[in-house]
């Protein structure tokens, strides 16, 4: 059985592909070499650009990870790899536009950084992309959360449909939409790149119209090549389609 249809069990409704660039903007991925777990050096930072750019992307805001204990990434950091990596798309005279941001880790040295204004956020209204323990939620999840809007940021929680001690208290979801925060889905969740429970998540979430941003969370090609099979199914249509999708409006 091949790649494709691994991916695609009999009963998935395949149909014809949709125009992605219809979103303009990815804003979750991992592109400046080197200093988290994404692509590793520069020349896998532009396969994976001139990638972005078949799919129809006119921009990306790349998201390095910021973890104290693996990622100890500062926007001193992030920012001279973002000028590195802009140089070299202008040598090779690539048609995209490259920003950063940072996918911020909801640790307790988070505070310390919300407190030190030393964050990297996007788009005109301060978007702040954090993410959460894949085991356990935070014990000072909503006190962060009340602190990062108080700090003038309006919160983005990355691959909401990921957090499984979630899935079954849908409660926590509409809780998070309530106290101001942006919810963030990843393109690969949709083809069970991340397991069926979360896909079924995922398609719950999108049916039920909560989603602001769709992201890639690209760390490698394979990330993208999800696209490819996610932009066939009715589901992720419906999702491109829907009006409080915010990432053509950066």
């Amino acid at each position: 059985m091949g790649f494709f249809n691994r991916i695609f069990s009999k009963k998935e409704e395949i149909i014809d592909p949709i125009d992605i660039s219809f979103l303009r903007n990815d804003i979750h991925s991992h592109l400046i070499p080197g200093i988290d777990d994404g692509s590793p050096e520069m020349e896998t930072t532009i396969v994976l650009l001139k990638k972005f750019i078949d799919l129809g992307y006119k921009k990306v805001i790349t998201t390095p990870h910021v973890m104290s204990d693996y990622y100890k990434n500062n926007p001193e950091i992030i920012l001279s790899g973002l000028n590195n990596v802009r140089k070299e798309i202008k040598k090779q005279n690539l048609n995209i536009e490259i920003e950063a941001a940072a996918e911020y880790n909801l640790e307790p040295e988070f505070e310390k950084l919300l407190d030190d204004g030393k964050l990297l956020s996007f788009g005109a209204e301060k978007f702040l992309l954090f993410e959460l323990s894949f085991f356990d939620e935070p014990l000072r999840l909503n006190e962060t959360i009340w602190k990062m809007i108080e700090k003038g940021f309006r919160p983005v929680l990355a691959h909401v449909e990921r957090y499984g001690y979630w899935h079954n208290n849908y409660d926590k979801i509409e809780e998070m939409i309530n106290r101001g925060v942006k919810l963030q889905l990843n393109i690969g969740s949709v083809t069970g790149t991340y397991g069926p429970e979360v896909k079924k998540f995922a398609e719950r979430l999108i049916k039920d119209e909560i989603i602001d941003f769709v992201g890639s969370d690209c760390h490698h090609q394979h990330h993208l090549e999800m696209i490819n099979h996610a932009i066939r199914l009715p589901i992720f249509h419906s999702l491109v389609k829907q009006s409080q999708i915010l990432n053509r409006s950066l």
